[in-house]
């Protein structure tokens, strides 16, 4: 049985915000805040798999609340729903571009917003797999927003520059980045399901699969290059994440040319 996904709503409104609670709690782990001030200090403390947010509030309006959220490396992955009164082309508009994921009209339908979260959450889960599975995808491809796109291509970035070095491992890019370990493995599992050194093992592996359909180098050579311990080593990794051994894997792209 899945977790509940832990869902952060926001809203100035006693009542609205009860509502909204009493309605998802019964799939959703829920934390409530009123103001977008106090939501800020809850994301510091507590992880969330999306938040809900009103517009219109006091001290911090949910435009610069997304905003914020959006802005920050440690949270920008997280999917935000904005609700609002304001029905005017101009004020979905501007709501997209502080980067909201979905945009939903007061009144609303429970069962709209309900189907909203569930295509977010879903999506997402969507693109990891294939991710996960597709040797000759593009890292970028699981972020769901640009932030989370240039957040990945950083990490990939950094994992490039140490390919050849066995120890390179989560502190060390940890430190790079200037982030606690458990801050970086809690953004790299919730941007791609993956752990740090599963997806420091995906890239080098994804990166072999580069170099096999380049038809350069031989198996031993690729696996020296990509830092592992031996060619049998390599192998096995990669038929375990891929389902193909790399020679049966550089055989399927070489007849992938002849058509």
């Amino acid at each position: 049985m899945n977790a509940k996904a832990n869902l952060l709503v926001v809203d100035d409104h006693a009542e609205l915000l009860e509502f909204i609670a009493d309605d998802l709690n019964e799939d959703y782990h829920i934390t409530t805040s009123t103001n977008g001030n106090e939501a800020l200090n809850l994301l510091a403390s507590e992880y969330f798999d999306l938040i809900i947010s009103d517009v219109m509030m006091p001290e911090m309006d949910g435009y610069e609340l997304c905003q914020k959220i959006k802005e920050d490396i440690a949270y920008a992955h997280i999917p935000v729903i904005l609700l609002t009164a304001k029905n005017s082309i101009e004020s979905k508009i501007q709501g997209l571009e502080y980067g909201a994921d979905a945009y939903i009209e007061k009144p609303f339908s429970p069962a709209f917003l309900k189907a909203q979260i569930v295509s977010l959450l879903k999506n997402r889960t969507k693109v990891k797999e294939f991710f996960i599975k597709n040797p000759m995808s593009q890292i970028q491809q699981i972020g769901q927003n640009q932030s989370d796109q240039d957040f990945l291509l950083k990490i990939e970035e950094i994992i490039m520059e140490h390919l050849d070095d066995p120890q390179f491992n989560v502190d060390r890019m940890a430190d790079i980045l200037c982030m606690s370990r458990p801050t970086l493995y809690r953004k790299i599992n919730l941007v791609s399901s993956l752990s740090p050194n599963e997806l420091i093992n995906l890239t080098r592996l994804r990166k072999a699969a580069e170099l096999l359909s380049l038809r350069q180098y031989k198996v031993y050579e690729i696996s020296n290059l990509l830092g592992y311990s031996s060619a049998t080593h390599f192998s096995r990794n990669f038929q375990k994440q891929f389902g193909l051994s790399p020679t049966e894997f550089q055989d399927s792209q070489s007849n992938k040319t002849l058509f």
